[in-house]
């Protein structure tokens, strides 16, 4: 079966994107449906992954927290940025983690890439960074998965041009240093729609992982 993409246009309640994720890789595992990746936005919320740290959650009141069986610690969601869930079938790509979370950092960069924005790996810091001068770096996209018998939930997220000051209630993804941020397209100077993006994002996985699922 081919890869199906979607795109939904008003924002989706974290717990319904969830169950949706968890249904459709059952019918992946069972052969009733194929790969999809899911573009969409949710509310302004808070996950924890498993490696949460309560003390991370610096404003509990604030939105939502929702527990979630990806990697990682502490993340925010909200307007403005794109989520892309990828349900994709490892058994038939290859069942490689590291290459996996590998393959999705290589979308992501080829993704800015398209707008001139260098992205970067860093050792021991999950997601995507770019250089701000000086010791300066911001974190544009994060990465979170869940792989359930070979087959792959949860994603990545990109900052298009979210509130930045919703980060403020966590410590993301447990990194607390002065020299290290957050950022988005648009607050690097950057007029990109969510439009533009997504036609970045489809043509850079296509690169990275091919346009379907070998056979």
């Amino acid at each position: 079966m081919a890869l199906e993409w979607r795109v939904s246009d008003a924002p989706v309640a974290y717990d319904k994107a969830v169950q949706a994720m968890e249904s459709r890789v059952r019918r992946i595992r069972d052969g009733s449906a194929g790969e999809l990746v899911w573009l969409l936005e949710h509310p302004p919320l808070y996950t924890a992954g498993t490696s949460a740290r309560p003390g991370d959650l610096l404003d509990p009141g604030r939105f939502p927290v929702h527990q979630t069986g990806r990697g990682g610690q502490y993340t925010y969601h909200g307007p403005g940025q794109r989520i892309a869930y990828t349900m994709l079938d490892l058994n038939r790509r290859g069942p490689d983690v590291r290459r996996y979370v590998r393959d999705l950092e290589d979308w992501v960069i080829g993704a800015l890439g398209a707008f001139n924005v260098v992205g970067e790996r860093r050792p021991g810091r999950i997601g995507i960074w770019v250089e701000r001068g000086g010791k300066r770096e911001d974190k544009i996209a994060a990465i979170g998965v869940r792989i359930r018998r070979w087959v792959t939930l949860h994603g990545i997220a990109i900052n298009l041009e979210p509130n930045l000051d919703h980060f403020s209630g966590i410590v993301p993804c447990g990194i607390d240093d002065e020299n290290l941020g957050v950022t988005s397209l648009v607050d690097l100077g950057l007029p990109v729609t969510m439009a533009d993006l997504d036609v970045a994002l489809k043509a850079s996985f296509e690169r990275v992982f091919g346009p379907s699922a070998p056979e």
